[in-house]
């Protein structure tokens, strides 16, 4: 049984906190690019210019790349043979409350969600556990901004509705976010499992990497037709118009009741935020 310290996570949660909101990720980054070379509307390119300008400012001067750092989302993939000395989500917490005070980050998060009041150091984390084989903890720091966030939708269809229901469901919340999200915009899909488990699901595939598809066949035609049709609606960079409305669509499945279809569509902005280190 390999022992990790609670501290050790509190020391990576506090420097992934920092990377995360001032570094956006390669393949991030390689697709907003290649949006730009590949868009023909003018104004479009101009804004996907600008948006290279400003992740490469973030990137060079370690500063923020959005105003909005969004609310720290933390996800814990622990192997079965760690012990971690100590209380891992207040380790967790900690680790937002040191990076978020050490990396001049706004401090977004209320402690209630009625009275509204600021917990001054955007704690507490959302935090998401895998139990997992082997000896590591492989941790993940998710900023989420809400500007995206509230665009966010799900739905329980029924399974009479197959799958051009969860298609045609997909691009209305898309069509419906128009340019309030920020595109262009990565769409996490979580399809079955019940409610929650495909809200999950959802925020889990904005995890994967743009340049990695699906494993099944099935799903990865499913996700290029779905960036196919959003990209058709001509939303465009930032709801001015162009051809890029989406980077990518990544789906994410579960099995699910015979009498359910659960779909979740989790949106991000164009500043898709994860970094991750293995302990």
């Amino acid at each position: 049984m390999r022992e990790i310290a609670a501290q050790q996570i509190t020391d990576t949660v506090r420097r992934l906190c920092i990377q995360a909101n001032c570094h956006l990720p390669r393949d991030v980054r390689e697709r907003i690019t290649a949006s730009h070379a590949g868009e023909p509307w003018p104004q479009a390119r101009e804004i996907l210019e600008r948006i290279v300008e400003n992740y490469e400012i973030a990137d060079g001067n370690d500063r923020p790349i959005c105003q909005d750092t969004g609310m720290a989302c933390v996800f814990l993939k622990v192997g079965q043979e760690v012990h971690i000395n100590g209380d891992v989500a207040e380790a967790i917490h900690e680790g937002v409350r040191q990076g978020y005070s050490q990396g001049y980050l706004r401090k977004s998060v209320v402690g209630d969600p009625l009275n509204r009041v600021n917990t001054g150091d955007n704690t507490p984390a959302m935090i998401y556990y895998d139990l997992v084989p082997g000896d590591q903890v492989e941790i993940t720091v998710a900023p989420k901004g809400f500007g995206s966030e509230n665009m966010s939708q799900i739905k329980m269809l029924r399974p009479s509705d197959g799958v051009e229901g969860v298609k045609d469901f997909v691009v209305k919340v898309v069509e419906e976010a128009g340019p309030n999200p920020c595109p262009p915009i990565v769409v996490g899909v979580g399809i079955g499992g019940t409610f929650d488990k495909a809200a999950y699901l959802a925020k889990k595939a904005l995890m994967r990497p743009l340049d990695q598809r699906h494993p099944h066949p099935f799903y990865q035609d499913l996700e290029a037709e779905l960036l196919e049709r959003i990209n058709a609606l001509g939303i465009g960079p930032q709801g001015f118009g162009g051809k890029t409305t989406a980077l990518a669509v990544n789906i994410e499945t579960c099995p699910t009741h015979i009498a359910g279809l659960p779909v979740a569509v989790n949106i991000n902005c164009h500043v898709t935020r994860h970094q991750t280190e293995v302990l």
